[in-house]
């Protein structure tokens, strides 16, 4: 598919070979009942086109972003990457609207020459406000308990990352090849509709807050958005598929872009 006949945020990504497509096309029909709406996406980083390797070798290379916004999630949006043998990555967050008390929704699915990389989380937006975790962590963690019996752990996660995880954090390593493969249609595939349909039944469920309280959210939400940017590990494979101007547009502009569309406090 070439960049031009993507117009809109909201137009199916197909990317040919593309490992992650099942995800993608899972959490788009689970969002259909909310009236998703276009989000605002330059034409630029709507799909781009690319190659990695030997100038005798080039593996081509697909970045695209789908992306919706509803009334009470800010911005839902998806960055998925296809490298052939190099890299296939599917980058899924849901940013609420600090009008609603509600965690972030994470998912980071990689499958890199070394193996697969696989994350997912219902993040808070503040790790220490019980009244904020607590309704979630207690519905969230019979499924992590289920699911993680089943991987093997992904091992320690940095320390000034911990507030930004909840207890929930299901986080893997796997190699790949058939074992790899198994576990990802068994379990990861699963798993992922288990975190998606939780967070969207606490989607539903959401009453708006006082300006206090959508404050605080506020404020959360720019501290996690502002760390992810900072940290977004996709930055290296990003500069060296596009070059570092484009790839800090689209971490910054698209992918962690709070700071940027917050105009008024609790926009």
């Amino acid at each position: 598919m070439s960049l031009h006949l993507r117009k809109s945020s909201l137009d199916p990504v197909q990317i040919p070979g593309w490992r992650w497509q099942p995800f993608l096309d899972h959490a788009v029909a689970a969002l259909e009942p909310f009236q998703v709406i276009p989000y605002p996406v330059a034409d630029a980083f709507l799909q781009k086109e690319g190659s990695t390797g030997s100038k005798a070798k080039p593996v081509p290379v697909t970045t695209a972003t789908w992306a919706c916004t509803t009334d009470k999630l800010r911005q839902v949006r998806c960055a998925c990457v296809e490298a052939g043998a190099a890299a296939s990555v599917l980058n899924f967050v849901i940013n609420p609207s600090c009008r609603f008390d509600l965690p972030f929704f994470g998912a980071d699915l990689v499958t890199l020459p070394n193996g697969h990389l696989l994350a997912l989380d219902l993040q808070p937006v503040d790790k220490a406000d019980a009244d904020h975790t607590l309704p979630v962590w207690e519905r969230l963690m019979p499924i992590f308990e289920r699911w993680r019996a089943e991987l093997p752990d992904g091992g320690p996660i940095p320390e000034e990352a911990k507030p930004y995880f909840s207890p929930a954090f299901l986080w893997t390593r796997i190699p790949l090849g058939e074992e790899g493969d198994d576990l990802i249609e068994r379990v990861i595939r699963p798993a992922f509709a288990d975190y998606l349909q939780l967070y969207l039944r606490l989607v539903e469920e959401a009453q708006p807050v006082d300006d206090d309280r959508a404050a605080l959210l506020l404020s959360g939400q720019k501290r996690y958005t502002a760390y992810r940017a900072e940290k977004d590990p996709a930055r290296g494979m990003l500069t060296r598929f596009y070059g570092s101007e484009w790839t800090e547009s689209y971490i910054h502009g698209v992918l962690f872009d709070l700071e940027k569309t917050t105009a008024t406090p609790l926009s």
